[in-house]
């Protein structure tokens, strides 16, 4: 037993799931937001974001090239872009002018469909049923991910209105969204193979 805990402390401490940790760890820096509304810091803020975002990517890669995919490493690696992009969605309803009332109903669905999503693949691993990702999820995370990063920036640059932009794609990842949830839904009650992520 004693061997046991110990081959997953090792496995558990690798160069991938140091970034997946770190990913979850910049996500408080979001919070700092409304202390940062201003056009450069809304454009640190969203560039920021997009390069947290981007080491989604290099913790993969590299736990592929040396061999060192962990269970609790496929745990985390979706738990902590979750954490990221739910963090930033309620801080951009939380600011003026990011997320307007009117759209704040995108914001709910988009963060029920995530912790549901959750709770089924906890539930589903409970069960020894394997729900893997497909290109819908990763096609929904990479709008959500660019429509997060626009809004951000929020403001005009070199004549691109970032935010309205933004808007147009956060319906268009909203959609994707709930796409990839029914997907994922549909595949844990058929006990299919290949839902959205």
């Amino acid at each position: 037993m004693a061997k046991s805990i110990g081959l997953h402390r090792e496995q558990f401490w690798n160069a991938p799931n140091a970034i997946t940790l770190g990913r979850i760890a910049a996500s408080f820096l979001l919070l700092l937001l409304p202390l940062l509304t201003s056009r450069m810091g809304s454009a640190v803020m969203g560039f920021g974001f997009l390069a947290v975002s981007l080491t989604d990517l290099l913790d993969g890669y590299l736990a592929r090239r040396d061999g060192t995919v962990t269970r609790i490493g496929k745990l985390l690696d979706p738990l902590a872009d979750k954490v990221l992009i739910m963090t930033a969605l309620l801080m951009l309803v939380a600011v003026p002018d990011r997320i307007p009332l009117w759209a704040a109903p995108m914001a709910v669905l988009i963060l029920g469909r995530e912790i549901a999503v959750t709770g089924l693949r906890a539930m589903a691993s409970s069960e020894g049923v394997v729900l893997h990702a497909s290109s819908l999820g990763k096609w929904k995370t990479g709008f959500q991910t660019a429509a997060l990063t626009l809004l951000l920036i929020h403001h005009t640059w070199y004549g691109i209105p970032f935010h309205n932009v933004g808007m147009l794609i956060l319906v268009l990842a909203t959609a994707l969204t709930l796409w990839s949830g029914y997907d994922y839904f549909k595949a844990y009650l058929g006990r299919g193979e290949n839902p959205g992520a």
